[in-house]
């Protein structure tokens, strides 16, 4: 990368690290990241998080190590829907393969050497007994025997090690009130913790890069709803989509505020998920993450990030945060996530049941799926509601968007006599004049 896009591209990222600060995400990954040595590299990204301040909570599996461990004792493997039937046989190797996994998983994580991204990293580990468990019991007449489900998250606990600054570290043993151990999911850990600790985010690594429609197209984010659309109607999802895709959407209909599914072969992709705005993966919310609402005094800041550098290229005209905080009763803005990505001024002539549509400005990043257009017909749709028949618009460098959009060409002399008054001809801005129907 060049240090000019590393510059530009660390900018960009800039309001998520402030976002992210004191934050819980619960990161979920498979014991063949442990194995195939991907977790050296993650443990960057995890020491990254750390630095930036994210309260983190890392749920590990162990399912290879699991199966290395029976076949080197000649043990059968049993599942049922894709659940390890856990007998007491098994249950001995789950315990070794667990253990090995997370001794190597705080190894790496203790890293800290000279010239590279670990030096000077202090990573603090707590593990311990902070899931209870339940028995399965029997599943259509199979019984689960050792294998079982998250009773209960002991929230108190991990916010304790949290509030320490240490990063806690989950397994898949479980333990019940009576002493019992059990072998538990890694999807159940993951979702219960994430849901019991209402985590900000919860992140599931997976052999697909996310979530893919059937034409093969990635779909970088998802309501609840639509997700379990996808999921009705997709008739051979991978098998890793079919396990975590509906632990996504049960975490962000009980309170986790986004869950997403990444691949775990792309180095970096969770950086590149959670520091870009199109993601590498596939996000999940409970709602959309755009809305289209009336701005606010608080909107001013990420106004003015949209508009400066158009008015620095002399595309608008200079109005300043003063004028806008003034006006900003005739502004609306398109969020996304959080972050202002549209936004639109309207000016009423009431008089001369006309309006002026002004400061229409789209994010570059996110002018291909027509949020110009839908800024549009929301100030259409608040012009119709007072009575205006005519909206106007000035503007210098995009007059084709706007007859491409049903406005026409108009003179100065079309114009309110107020606005008229105020016309700029040393910029000389082409009018466009368009009939807002009843």
């Amino acid at each position: 990368m060049h240090t000019a896009d590393f510059v530009e591209w660390f900018r960009q990222a800039s309001p998520y690290i402030h976002a992210f600060r004191g934050r819980t995400f619960v990161i979920a990954l498979g014991g063949d990241v442990v194995r195939d040595g991907k977790f050296f590299q993650l443990t960057y990204d995890i020491n990254l998080l750390t630095s930036l301040g994210v309260r983190l909570v890392v749920v590990h599996g162990a399912r290879p190590q699991i199966e290395a461990r029976l076949a080197e004792k000649g043990l059968d493997t049993r599942y049922h829907h894709g659940l390890r039937v856990t007998g007491a046989d098994a249950l001995e190797c789950v315990i070794q393969a667990v253990g090995q996994v997370r001794v190597e998983i705080e190894a790496l994580l203790s890293m800290g050497m000279p010239n590279s991204p670990m030096a000077n990293a202090d990573i603090r580990v707590s593990a311990g007994n902070f899931i209870t468990a339940q028995p399965m019991g029997v599943r259509e007449g199979v019984d689960m025997m050792y294998t079982g489900e998250v009773r209960k998250v002991d929230t108190t606990a991990i916010r304790y090690r949290l509030d320490d600054g240490e990063m806690v570290l989950l397994s898949t043993i479980g333990y019940s009130p009576t002493g019992e151990i059990f072998n538990l999911p890694l999807e159940d850990v993951a979702t219960s913790a994430a849901i019991a600790l209402k985590a900000d985010k919860l992140l599931f690594l997976l052999d697909q890069p996310g979530v893919v429609s059937e034409d093969g197209e990635l779909l970088t984010d998802l309501t609840a709803l639509e997700a379990e659309q996808l999921l009705a109607k997709h008739s051979h999802p991978h098998e890793d989509i079919k396990l975590y895709l509906p632990c996504a959407i049960r975490s962000v209909r009980q309170g986790v505020k986004r869950a997403h599914l990444i691949s775990h072969h792309v180095d970096g992709s969770l950086m590149m998920e959670l520091f870009t705005h199109d993601g590498i993966g596939t996000m999940i919310s409970h709602e959309s993450l755009e809305t289209l609402r009336e701005a606010t005094i608080d909107d001013v800041g990420g106004m003015l990030a949209l508009i400066e550098p158009l008015e620095d290229e002399g595309v608008l005209v200079k109005r300043g945060r003063e004028l806008i905080e003034r006006e900003i009763h005739r502004y609306s803005v398109l969020e996304y996530d959080s972050r202002i990505i549209g936004c639109v001024a309207m000016h009423p002539f009431l008089e001369n049941k006309m309006a002026e549509m002004a400061c229409l400005v789209v994010d570059p990043a996110y002018r291909e799926e027509d949020r110009g257009e839908q800024l549009l017909k929301h100030i259409e749709q608040q012009a119709r509601s007072l009575g205006v028949r005519k909206l106007f618009a000035l503007t210098t460098r995009t007059a084709h968007w706007f007859i491409e959009h049903g406005f026409a060409p108009a003179t100065v002399d079309d114009l309110p006599i107020e606005r008229k008054q105020l016309y700029n001809y040393q910029r000389r801005s082409k009018v466009f004049i368009k009939q807002i129907a009843v």
